[in-house]
């Protein structure tokens, strides 16, 4: 958690994932084979999934906040804790989320109010946070062309014209096509779908990229997994075309944005304090 408030501050005091990911690598010296390490059952990274509860657990303890698509913002009280020690940084944000946790607890009936810890997280999943890893293990188990048809609707959703999917064998990875306008200026885009619950690599943004040449302005990546460090890397490489990544955490946000196989509902809620100088003024 520690690092990642730093890497937050040192950015400027809100970044993207990727450039989050990008900074702790750097400032915590995380080789290749540490950040490629994965779960032996799922196949998911374990490195980028650390970060990600890093984050949550931050943001439950309002030292981060989210801003949308995928940016992070460090709070007020989220800047002066990156002066503490990761000992006492954890002791903090164990007690700024013990409401939160208190109110797990409370909605799962569990015998003691309280009884929630910062060291059991799979008991106590971020609630608001819960909708995405369901949806994303949703989109992991369909078919690969169904996920392909997924991300041609995504495209068109988005303002794409023209979306094809075509799925050619032998094709160096290319799963379709489309059109899109900006104002005066059209881009053709090449796009390929990858239903991973492991790590896209730099080798296949290279060949993704090698299909491409001369054929399209842009090219775009659809995975439900990640993207290795060296594959964003490879996907920004100077002297080279650019390919956009969008990978599951990103793609569960842009279906919620598009309300595409996700319903949202506004839920009011109040917070009720005491006032103790009230009744210490009577």
């Amino acid at each position: 958690m520690l690092p990642t408030l730093k890497a937050l501050h040192a950015l400027g005091g809100s970044a993207s994932i990727e450039e989050i990911q990008d900074r702790l690598v750097s400032d915590m010296g995380l080789t290749p084979e540490q950040m490629e390490a994965a779960y032996p059952k799922s196949g998911a990274l374990i490195a980028p999934d650390r970060m990600s509860w890093a984050r949550s657990y931050l943001k439950i303890a309002g030292l981060l906040k989210r801003a949308g698509k995928g940016i992070w913002v460090l709070t007020d009280q989220g800047r002066e804790a990156t002066g503490m020690t990761p000992a006492q940084l954890k002791a903090h944000v164990k007690k700024l989320s013990a409401p939160h946790h208190a109110s797990v607890v409370a909605r799962r009936k569990q015998a003691r109010a309280g009884e929630a810890s910062i060291d059991n997280v799979e008991e106590e999943t971020e609630q608001e946070d819960v909708w995405a890893d369901q949806l994303l293990a949703k989109v992991q188990s369909i078919e690969p062309a169904a996920f392909e048809r997924l991300a041609q609707r995504i495209l068109r959703e988005s303002g794409f014209t023209r979306v094809e999917v075509t799925g050619k064998s032998g094709d160096g990875g290319i799963d379709g096509h489309g059109v899109l306008r900006v104002n005066l200026i059209s881009f053709q885009v090449l796009f390929q779908c990858k239903r991973y619950k492991g790590s896209v690599s730099a080798g296949t943004v290279r060949d993704f990229r090698g299909a491409m040449q001369g054929r399209a302005d842009k090219g775009l990546i659809i995975t439900t997994g990640t993207f290795t460090p060296d594959a964003r890397r490879e996907a920004t490489r100077d002297g080279a075309p650019a390919i956009d990544l969008i990978d599951g955490e990103a793609l569960t946000d842009l279906l919620k944005s598009l309300k595409l196989g996700v319903r949202v509902e506004q839920v009011i809620t109040e917070r009720v304090t005491v006032e103790e100088d009230f009744f210490d003024e009577i």
